[in-house]
């Protein structure tokens, strides 16, 4: 399974890298990103991923922006 991790607070995405890798030890983290404007750049460059964990109020703005995008 490939994840998209969309986390501002570092300790935050290290321990939900940590906790998926625990419970599924195949999951492919795609990538971590840490704001709007990473995500919708992102986006424009790599395949979807199958799940996307992200937080809510980040640094730059709200994760549904990027959705809109």
């Amino acid at each position: 399974m490939n994840v998209l991790i969309i986390e501002d607070e570092p300790l935050v995405a290290r321990d939900l890298r940590s906790l998926l890798g625990k419970l599924e030890p195949t999951v492919n983290i795609l990538a971590i990103l840490g704001s709007v404007a990473q995500a919708k750049s992102w986006f424009g460059t790599n395949q979807q991923p199958d799940l996307i964990l992200a937080d809510i109020q980040l640094s730059d703005g709200v994760s549904f922006e990027i959705l809109k995008h």
